[in-house]
């Protein structure tokens, strides 16, 4: 499972323009679910967000998490995260999980994540076609991973 992580001073998903989810000071989650992922990547995945130390304390120093500043997450299934560009110009996505068995994890990860921050979390949908906005804050990106065969 992979989560490209980007903090955000505001974010927002559209559908049909039409706002879906949206926050301001927090975290943009796009989410990638691989073919062999369980639910213990996702827990790990969820958890590792939750307490990333990725916004400044008093003195600036990248120290506090979303636990510690009461930021939000906005979290947005992405299986393009495993498109593979090896072998020539057109991604492969074969190791990105199938559909119902993706779909169930995105919302598996949503469950614990919203279990760690103790409040709701917004997000895209999970198949549709989705515009994305957002204002990274510093800004600050992060490719988080964890595999089930690591």
């Amino acid at each position: 499972m992979v989560s490209l992580v980007q903090r955000v001073s505001e974010a927002a998903v559209e559908i049909d323009g039409e706002t879906v989810g949206a926050i301001d000071d927090g975290l943009l989650i796009l989410l990638g679910i691989h073919e062999d992922d369980t639910e213990t990547e996702s827990d790990w995945c969820a958890s590792k967000c939750a307490h990333l130390r990725v916004f400044p304390d008093a003195d600036g120093k990248m120290d506090e998490s979303l636990l510690d500043t009461g930021g939000e997450a906005l979290v947005v299934p992405q299986f393009t995260l495993y498109g593979d560009v090896h072998r020539g110009n057109r991604p492969s996505f074969d190791e990105a999980a199938p559909p119902d068995h993706a779909e169930r994890l995105y919302e598996h990860f949503v469950d614990a994540l919203e279990t760690e921050l103790g409040r709701s979390v917004p997000t895209g949908e999970f198949g549709a076609m989705m515009d994305v906005r957002l204002t990274n804050d510093g800004p600050v990106t992060l490719w988080v991973e964890q595999r089930a065969d690591a």
